[in-house]
Parts: structure tokens; sequence; C-alpha cells
């Protein structure tokens, strides 16, 4: 497994999950593109595609910090052009960038509704559809999205519809283009974590310092994310996986790494299916 010389698409890599990802990719050595709005230090959210350049170099692999507003065309169609005529072409595109708010259908103000689906839905599809032409020419490529499985249980509406619809748009990208991208080899898979990872989106959003310290650390996702690319394009396709079943099918049995708490303690995420499977050695760690 080795991702050496490979070339990645990453939109909102400047911290959290997306940055995670693209350091686990640097210590093999890849080409990283940051495609993220994040150019200047935001009061409330740590680091920009600069900052994240300068660790992602620093753990050995080449950075190239784009400012990219996955909301518009033009911004993206650049950002791959750029990333085209710097590392050659793209092997891997990551869509990351995700828009987030928890409020009932009467709360949810128009704004932040579009917000949230031109970021999460149209933004995921247009990176993707500008990252194809590139990706045909890749020995193995993959498109990863940050996505959760398709279960249409009421619980996962209610409450934030909004959310919601946006983040299955997401997955319903994984669903058609790994059916639609199969002939050319293009692997198109989802990846969502069992418990909350400690982002910024979690302090900030969902439930400040509190849910934070019973919150896994973002290099669970970087390292399913890595067993994920080190796959078979042409076998490993239309999966909607979770962060670590991946890892324990990969052979990871120490989970603990992971956490400051034990497994029982640990808040669950979203999205997760009742009937996802939890083996012993996962919830005894």
């Amino acid at each position: 497994m080795n991702l050496k010389d490979k070339v990645l698409f990453i939109t909102g890599g400047s911290r959290g999950i997306g940055l995670a990802i693209a350091k686990k990719a640097a210590v093999d050595g890849a080409k990283i593109a940051i495609a993220a709005k994040t150019a200047e230090p935001h009061p409330k959210l740590p680091g920009t595609i600069f900052t994240a350049a300068q660790e992602i170099e620093e753990a050995g692999g080449v950075a190239l910090p784009l400012v990219c507003d996955v909301r518009s065309e033009e911004s993206v169609r650049e950002a791959i052009k750029v990333t085209v005529e710097t590392f050659g072409g793209i092997d891997i595109c990551v869509n990351n960038a995700s828009a987030i708010q928890l409020t009932n259908t009467t709360d949810t103000d128009m704004k932040r509704y579009d917000l949230m689906h031109q970021i999460n839905g149209r933004g995921t599809f247009m990176v993707s559809k500008y990252c194809i032409p590139h990706l045909k020419q890749s020995t193995n490529p993959h498109i990863l999205n940050l996505a959760p499985p398709l279960d249409m249980e009421e619980k996962w509406f209610a409450g934030h519809v909004g959310y919601t619809m946006a983040k299955y748009t997401m997955s319903m990208c994984v669903l058609g283009m790994s059916a639609e991208l199969k002939e050319f080899g293009i692997a198109v898979n989802a990846l969502w974590p069992r418990t909350a990872v400690a982002t910024a989106a979690v302090k900030n959003v969902l439930g400040g310092e509190q849910l934070m310290n019973i919150s896994r650390f973002p290099e669970i996702m970087a390292d399913a994310a890595y067993a994920i690319f080190n796959k078979s394009s042409q076998e490993f396709t239309g999966n909607f996986c979770i962060d670590d079943l991946i890892l324990y099918e990969a052979g990871e049995r120490d989970f603990s790494k992971y956490a400051d708490v034990p497994f029982e303690q640990l808040a669950p995420d979203f999205f997760v299916p009742d009937n996802t499977p939890l083996p012993e050695e996962i919830k005894n760690s």
C-alpha cells in the first residue's frame, strides 16, 4: 500500500478530516491539492490553505494550496486546471467540503438551506464531474465522498430535514456515479464515521468542548480513507464505508489510539444504520 506520487484533489482540506487525509497521504510522498476557501485566518476556525500546505510538506508530501469555492463552476474548473498543470493529472478526488446546520424546517433560513445544498450536493457533483476526465487517465482512480449510508429512517430526517437532504445528495452521487463510471475503472465510494469526530464543526456547531472530549480523532478517518485509496478501483466501488469497519477489515485491532475515552463513552454519529456490524475488538477498545 503506497500513495507515492499519487495526485489527490481534496476540497475543504484546510483543517479537520480533509487535512488529516492529506497528511496521511503525504507520508507516502503524495502530491496534494488543497482546494478550500480559507486563505486568511478565521477567528473561530483553525488553519488556512497555506498552513495546511506547510503541514503536508512537513509530513513528506508536495502541496498545492488553491483558493477554491466549490459553489463556483469557474473556481472549480480553474483549481482542477492548475492541479493538472502542476502535477500532471489527478488520481484521487476527495469531496470533503460540507456545510451543516441542524435546525428544523421552520427554523432553517433559506440562505443557509441553499448554502448546504450548493456545497454538499452541487459542489460534490461538480468537482467529480470535472475531475472525471483526468481520473480516466489514472491507473487506480478513486472518488471518495465524505458522506453517510443511504438509510431511509425518519429519525435521520426529523429535526434537520434540510441538512439530511443535502448530505444524502452526496451519498446519491456515490450510488449513481459508481455504476456510471465502473466501465472506466473509476471507484466511487463513501466514508462516514461511526462516532463523532473531533473537528471544528463538532466544536462550533454541535457540542463544544464537551462533545470534542467524547469524539474520535480525525486520524481514524484518514487511516480509513488511506485503506480505501489502496484498494483496486475496479473491484472496490459503490460502497458506503464506516471508518472503523474499513480498518477492522484491513487488520486493525487497536482502536484505543483514536480516542481519549473507551468506545462505550464515545458519542455516536448521525446516519449510522442500526444494523451496522460492531465487532467485539472495536466495542472493547
